[in-house]
């Protein structure tokens, strides 16, 4: 027999993989899961990962769908028209935003993959993507991915965890293409007014900058204020695009289930490069779909009370034992000070270690991060209030 080296191939990945930011949720899941294992009950309080299940008539509607032979085979390259109607629909009717289901609706799979497209297809090495900071780490991914360069906006308790735009170095403008906005916010939990939104299309034109709105959030707003979608703002539509999806508002995040919402033109570029990645949604997921956002929208409006309701108890819980915080006015998360003399990070780990709570440090957010954890509202009131009371039991405020 002919000889046959068995040695192994010395795989060097692309730069690229190398230049990738450290997945910090699997660091974090990853000091939970080692807690576990140990035998502690661990209040895991750090992912963003609803704990609620998907509403059954959504589910009998995939169960019914997925029996249908016209869905075993690929489904039409951007998706089936009926979906994209569907979420016009809920738009009109959520927000008074009038799409056009063929030229401003792109169907993705779930919101962190277009968020990343987005990157790949507007931005060149030497380009400057603006991003907040602290902020949801997968922007950075796709800036990354690009070759681009970030450009931190600090985003602050003392203004409303807004950007200032007009502390952005003129340099910098000259050579940024693209912006990350995300309200209501993760982390921070904070929401946007409408001058914001026009303030931000006056600066992307003039500045030539492509809006990317992450309204992830978007249904989850707090003491009878619905958050606003950066769609409702004259002329949001010719300088960017908006992202939502079906995960935090119907609990359907393993569904992966989003949109990309807006420009024309940044809406053809997404298709496009998804038609040479992608062949569309099981047609059965992209009916049950449909149903979530044309049917009965009980559901939602239960769930944000739901979280409400969780929101008043873990504060109240805060205010016993002396941690003081800014309420969240958005989103299932609650961004909160670390007591001096922890790092965030320290302050995490001493919380596993001695409490068995775990909160997700603000440094992994970003920069501005640093001082601060995260806590999701995503357990059950009791166990809320549990974790709060095992952290005061520490004595630390």
């Amino acid at each position: 027999m002919p000889y046959v080296n068995e040695q192994s191939l010395n795989i060097t990945p692309a730069d690229r993989m190398n230049d990738l930011p450290t997945q910090f949720f699997a660091q974090l899941v990853k000091k939970c899961n080692a807690r576990i294992a140990e035998g502690h009950d661990v209040i895991n309080l750090g992912q963003g990962n609803p704990d609620l299940p998907t509403p059954p008539h959504i589910v009998a509607s995939m169960q019914a769908a997925a029996a249908n032979p016209q869905y075993h085979k690929y489904s039409p390259f951007t998706g089936y028209r009926f979906l994209k109607e569907a979420i016009a629909h809920r738009y009109k009717e959520d927000y008074n935003v009038d799409l056009d289901p063929d030229s401003e609706v792109a169907i993705l799979f779930g919101g962190k993959t277009g968020l990343v497209e987005l990157s790949q297809i507007l931005l060149n090495p030497g380009d400057v993507c603006l991003v907040p900071d602290p902020g949801y780490p997968d922007y950075w991914s796709g800036v990354v991915l690009s070759g681009a360069e970030m450009v931190m906006m600090p985003l602050t308790e003392a203004n409303h965890y807004l950007p200032k735009y007009e502390e952005l170095k003129e340099e910098e403008l000259r050579r940024a293409k693209l912006m990350f906005l995300n309200y209501p916010n993760n982390p921070t939990a904070a929401t946007a007014d409408s001058s914001f939104y026009e303030k931000t299309v006056q600066f992307a034109r003039e500045h030539q900058i492509v809006v990317a709105s992450d309204f992830a959030y978007g249904a989850i707003g707090f003491d009878g204020n619905r958050p606003i979608s950066f769609l409702e703002t004259p002329g949001a539509k010719e300088v960017g695009v908006e992202f939502y999806t079906l995960s935090k508002t119907y609990n359907m995040a393993g569904w992966r289930v989003a949109f990309a919402l807006g420009n024309k033109e940044i809406i053809r570029y997404i298709n496009l490069l998804q038609d040479h990645m992608y062949v569309s949604l099981f047609g059965a997921v992209q009916e049950a779909a449909a149903q979530a956002l044309t049917g009965p929208q009980d559901s939602v409006h239960a769930l944000c009370a739901t979280y409400e309701s969780r929101r008043k108890a873990m504060f109240e819980a805060l205010q016993r034992i002396g941690w003081q915080a800014r309420i969240s006015q958005g989103s299932f998360f609650a961004w909160l000070p670390v007591p001096r003399p922890y790092t965030s990070t320290e302050f995490a780990d001493l919380l596993l270690e001695k409490a068995n709570v775990v909160v997700a440090p603000g440094i992994g957010f970003g920069t501005y991060g640093e001082g601060y954890v995260r806590v999701g509202l995503l357990a059950e009131e009791a166990r809320l209030v549990e974790a709060i009371e095992r952290i005061g039991a520490l004595h630390l405020f």
